[in-house]
């Protein structure tokens, strides 16, 4: 797939189908600033729009410190509050169509996730970590509170009482309380983190990409359902399935006891 060249985002094909995104601002321990806000939401509306032949992202941050430290405070001092709005408003564009991308999403957490760090993690689909790694939403101890996504998907993710517990206070917790409470799938050694992350990746994007996408729709939005709706419609996802090229395909390799080669038609 062909990408701009970002300000604030460094992207290579680690081929064939895996897309690998990593928040390019170390000096700053990758703190979300406007540009990384348009950067972001461009690179999460093309691949909305046509993924082409990515079929699994891997998100990460540069440097050993951080993943994404969260807004960057040095931009935002003195701002307007009107300002202030309208770049938060741009943030959030770029969080939901995160959350609504077809295409998985995989975080590797190489350091610390606070504030708005943390909630990219959390609008992802799953994530790993470096077992160095700190998480934290912050934002009550600046005189905001978390605005895009926290007190939503983090509730979801550890449960409400252990989530207030975390919004309210703003301490951190490290990378096993994470893993324990379910922020995380899984933890290791910094340096085993990308490959194990990759290697997850390259799994999904081995698998039938149509599949890959209506399952994480159904999920995504089953989960806001009762679950008889959700049942439906995770019958409905299932029978777009039904006539494509790569059912046939999946079945016949199958039988014919080789590896199935998906076109995601």
């Amino acid at each position: 797939m062909q990408l701009p060249a970002y300000e604030t985002l460094a992207t290579r094909m680690d081929a064939p189908h895996v897309l690998v995104v990593t928040l390019n601002r170390p000096e700053v321990l990758n703190a979300l600033n406007t540009q990384m806000g348009r950067d972001l939401l461009d690179l999460w509306t093309r691949l909305t729009e046509d993924p082409e032949d990515v079929r699994c992202v891997v998100l990460t941050g540069a440097g050993e410190r951080a993943f994404c430290s969260g807004g960057d405070l040095k931009e935002r001092n003195g701002m307007t509050p009107d300002t202030w709005r309208r770049q938060h408003e741009l943030f959030e564009r770029q969080y939901w169509t995160l959350m609504d991308l077809q295409v998985p999403v995989i975080a590797a957490v190489n350091g610390h996730a606070y504030a708005g760090g943390l909630e990219t993690v959390l609008a992802c689909d799953f994530a790993y970590a470096a077992r160095h790694a700190r998480f934290a939403l912050t934002e009550v101890t600046i005189g905001i509170m978390p605005g895009a996504g926290g007190t939503q998907n983090l509730p979801r993710a550890i449960g409400e009482r252990r989530a207030r517990e975390v919004i309210l206070t703003g301490r951190p917790f490290d990378a096993e309380k994470a893993h324990a409470w379910g922020v995380l799938n899984e933890v290791f050694d910094a340096a085993e983190l990308m490959p194990r992350a990759l290697e997850t990746a390259h799994r999904i994007a081995a698998n039938a990409p149509l599949s890959v996408r209506q399952a994480k729709k159904s999920i995504r939005y089953g989960m806001q359902m009762e679950l008889k709706t959700a049942f439906r419609f995770e019958v409905e996802a299932y029978n777009h399935l039904v006539a494509t090229e790569d059912r046939l395909e999946g079945v016949r390799a199958f039988n014919e006891k080789r590896p199935p080669q998906f076109k995601g038609r």
